[in-house]
Order: structure tokens, then C-alpha cells, then sequence
């Protein structure tokens, strides 16, 4: 919508002269209009309003009103910011007020006020625009806590808004996804969000031998056992103050987790050999690849410290699902270990920014650092090639892509494509936006334009 054109407004009203009307009295408004449940979807599919009007009383059941409560749940399914304005009977304010508590944003008993529904309808539109710039700056903001982690993914940024709300409280996170996706850089950026004071440790619960798992974990006393020289205070206490990451939390010993899980309901620790207890303020922040749910039915996992350290469960996609970031980081590790190599600056060939895009990263963001790392150390010339990788070709999955998409929505469906296009472009331009509209066939502005509306930084 530009500054010179009207917001449009769509209007359900199966009394077609009352339509009439209202469509007359807000001719400040574009409009749209239906007289029926079916023909009203399919408006609102086609037009996508912020606001609408809408009679409860629809046929084929227009005593019931059930049409109306129906075709309400349908629009919020389909946008749950939209605003609708029920229209009812005069002596029907229980169904309005179910209407209200369903969803809608205000009702008016017939007959209405032609300029208290308009001034309520501008305020709609003004509570739409205000939360749609307020979703645009959410996804344009990254917590400071998680600045070094670079990414242009929607559901990348989405588990960084998670993380940095989550942050100022004392809740146990549960971080869940594949290995090498990049599980410990977000826990360390949710202790930097915490302002915690103490330490940020970690400790990988399927590296250590069980034997040695508890000691790690908790400490031990002098004398404790045979070679147990002296005291020595375990991971737990270590993190007082701070945060405590353990990784790999499903591979943990049975035995260990009913130990873990006191110390989690009671705050307080014995060191192995120890008779005093120790009170410990630490951030609980877990990690696995594996399926805890799975683990849980095996017996292998208990449940009560399941629901104890999954708080807030944060799901981290793996790098194939990232659109355009394993470019985006290729860049990055390029930059990072060419001046480490001492090899000045070096860049990719256009097969090789393919291949990258191709290949489907089974290892993660883990795979691919090492995959640049090797190719700066081997590269003959400053300029990276496919060979250079060693990485299997790139495959055309443009049909298949479309072909899976459930949704056959236009504007859904375009928009996803420009923004597929677009971060792909800046991906492979390394963010050069004279490059990448080049790549692209639009000028700067349009470019700019573009990332602006797609919330594109």
C-alpha cells in the first residue's frame, strides 16, 4: 500500500442494501464486499485486508449465527492480526460478546452510528499498521548477547528472539538440534544476555567415562577415594554465579540423573566424600541431538528431570534448512582464515558459491568451517574453486522446492520466492547491494525497497 492509496476494507454483509450503505458511508476506504461465508474467504484470501466488517447473521443459517462464528475462526486462522468488527442485532449482545472473546476486535449493535464505526474502523487500521511495523523491527533485531552469530534465516532469528527473551530469567533451557548447528555459541550468547555474573561453563556429558562423570560434576573432598589428593570443586560449583551448559544431556548416566535432578529441585550440592551441603545459583542451559522423547519411553531418560531442565525448549534448525546462511558464513570463514593462513584475500568462484548452496551440510555448521578451512590451506590461487572444496556437485532442486510446498497461495508462494531470491543474492555478493541487484535485474532502490518489505537486513 502506497501513501496515495486507500487501505482497503473488506465488508460481509448478506443484507445487500445495508451493504450498499455501509460501502457509501466509509468511501474513504477502499472496499471489497460479500454476502456469504465462502464468497468472504475467498476475498479475504485474494486481498488480504487488516480490517474487516462482518454481519454474525450469514445464511444458510442466519438465525443461528453459526456461519458467522465460523467464518470469524476461519480469518483468524488465516491472520490472527486481523481486525474484525462484528456487526449484530440489536438485542444481541451475548453472541457479540462471544465473537469479541473469539477474536474480534470491537462489535456494534444495528442500527450504528455511521461515524463511530468509522472512527472505530480508522483505529484498526492505525493498531494494524503500529503491529505490523512492530513485527518488522522484531525480525530486523538481533540480541547484542548473539551479534557474532551471523545469520539471515527466519527461524535462526526467531530461536535469537527466544534466546534474549528467555535470557533475563532463571529458567532452564533446553536447546534441541542436530550436531554441529551451533548449540554452544547460542548458550554462551544466552549467559552474555543474562548479565549473569559468574562464569559460563560447559561440560560434554558423552566425553567423560561415567566413572569420572560424577567428580566433574560435583567435586570431591580430600581422601574421597584412592588418588583423590586433595579438594577439588566439580563443574557445578564452578558455574555458581554463572551458567552451567551440559551438553549432550541424553548420554548422561541413569545413576547421574537422579543426582542432577536434586540438586536442581533443591539448589544444593555434596561434594563426592563431602557430608556439608553446598547452595549453588547457576543458569541450567542443556543440549542434545538426540530424541529425549524416545529416550523417555526406553526408560533410559527420566521424565521428572526432563520437565524440570526443558523450561523453555529452543529448536535450532540444521544448515540445510537455513535459506542462503551457508553462504553467508562461507564468506565469513574465508575472511576469518585467510588471515590466519596469512593468505590476503581470497574469494570464491562461481561453481564453488553453487556447490556450497548444493550441498546439503549433514555436519552442520561444524562441516562447513572445516570444509573452508581446508580449502584456504590447499587453494593453489587466492580464488577458491569446487576442487578446492571437495564437495559433492550441486543439484537443481528449484522443481522439487516447488513442488513440496504445501501452500498454493499466490502471494504466499511470491513472496517466499523473492525472499528465497533475494537472500540468496546477498548471500552470494557477501551483502554487496550494487552486486546483488545486479545479480537480481533490479536497481538499487528496488533492492532496497524489497528488503525493507521482506524485513531483510
Amino acid at each position: 500500500m502506497t501513501a496515495t492509496s486507500k487501505p482497503l476494507l473488506l465488508i460481509v454483509e448478506d443484507d445487500l442494501a445495508l451493504q450498499k450503505q455501509i460501502k457509501w458511508s466509509l468511501d474513504q476506504y477502499e472496499s471489497a464486499t460479500a454476502n456469504d461465508r465462502e464468497s468472504a474467504m475467498l476475498q479475504f484470501r485474494r486481498h488480504a485486508p487488516a480490517v474487516v466488517t462482518m454481519d454474525l447473521g450469514l445464511p444458510p443459517d442466519a438465525d443461528s449465527v453459526s456461519e458467522g462464528f465460523r467464518l470469524l475462526e476461519q480469518m483468524l486462522d488465516v491472520n490472527p492480526d486481523v481486525k474484525v468488527i462484528v456487526l449484530t442485532g440489536q438485542n444481541d449482545q451475548a453472541n457479540a460478546l462471544r465473537a469479541v472473546a473469539l477474536g474480534a476486535y470491537d462489535f456494534f449493535a444495528k442500527p450504528f452510528d455511521p461515524d463511530l464505526l468509522n472512527l472505530t474502523i480508522n483505529r484498526a487500521f492505525r493498531m494494524a499498521e503500529l503491529q505490523a511495523e512492530n513485527r518488522r523491527l522484531e525480525a530486523l533485531h538481533q540480541p547484542d548477547a548473539l551479534s557474532g552469530l551471523i545469520t539471515r534465516d527466519v527461524e535462526m532469528r526467531r530461536a535469537c528472539r527466544m534466546i534474549e527473551k528467555v535470557a533475563p530469567s532463571g529458567a532452564s533451557v533446553m536447546l534441541l538440534g542436530e550436531s554441529g548447528t551451533g548449540k554452544e555459541v547460542l548458550a554462551q550468547g544466552l549467559h552474555q544476555a543474562s548479565k549473569r555474573s559468574g562464569k559460563f561453563i560447559a561440560i560434554n556429558c558423552a566425553a567423560i567415562p561415567e566413572n569420572l562423570l560424577e567428580s566433574e560434576l560435583f567435586g570431591y573432598e580430600k581422601g574421597a577415594f584412592t588418588g583423590a589428593a586433595k579438594t577439588t570443586v566439580g563443574k557445578i560449583e564452578m558455574a555458581n554465579g554463572g551458567t552451567l551448559m551440559l551438553d549432550e544431556i541424553g548420554d548422561l548416566p541413569h545413576f547421574l540423573q537422579s543426582k542432577l535432578l536434586r540438586f536442581l529441585q533443591e539448589r544444593v550440592i555434596e561434594r563426592i566424600g563431602g557430608r556439608q551441603e553446598i547452595a549453588i545459583d547457576t543458569r541450567v542451559v542443556c543440549a542434545t541431538h538426540q530424541d529425549l522423547d524416545g529416550l523417555i519411553k526406553e526408560g533410559r531418560f527420566r521424565q521428572d528431570l526432563y520437565y524440570r531442565l526443558a523450561e523453555i525448549v529452543v529448536n535450532i534448525p540444521p544448515l540445510r534448512a537455513r535459506q542462503g546462511d551457508a553462504v553467508l558464513l562461507a564468506h565469513a570463514f574465508l575472511k576469518r582464515f585467510a588471515q590466519e593462513q596469512r593468505r590476503g584475500s581470497m574469494t570464491f568462484s562461481d561453481e564453488a558459491l553453487r556447490t556450497i548452496e548444493a550441498h546439503p551440510w549433514p555436519g552442520n555448521v561444524r562441516e562447513l568451517l572445516n570444509a573452508i578451512k581446508r580449502s584456504v590451506i590447499m587453494a593453489d590461487t587466492a580464488r577458491i574453486t569446487r576442487e578446492d572444496l571437495a564437495l559433492p556437485g550441486a543439484a537443481d532442486d528449484d522443481a522439487s522446492a516447488v513442488a513440496g510446498d504445501a501452500t498454493l497461495d499466490l502471494r504466499t508462494v511470491r513472496e517466499a520466492a523473492e525472499r528465497s531470491a533475494v537472500v540468496s543474492a546477498l548471500a552470494r555478493t557477501n551483502g554487496n547491494i550494487a552486486k546483488a541487484s545486479e545479480l537480481l535485474g533490479v536497481s538499487r532502490p528496488t533492492l532496497y525497497d524489497l528488503m525493507h518489505r521482506l524485513a531483510i537486513q
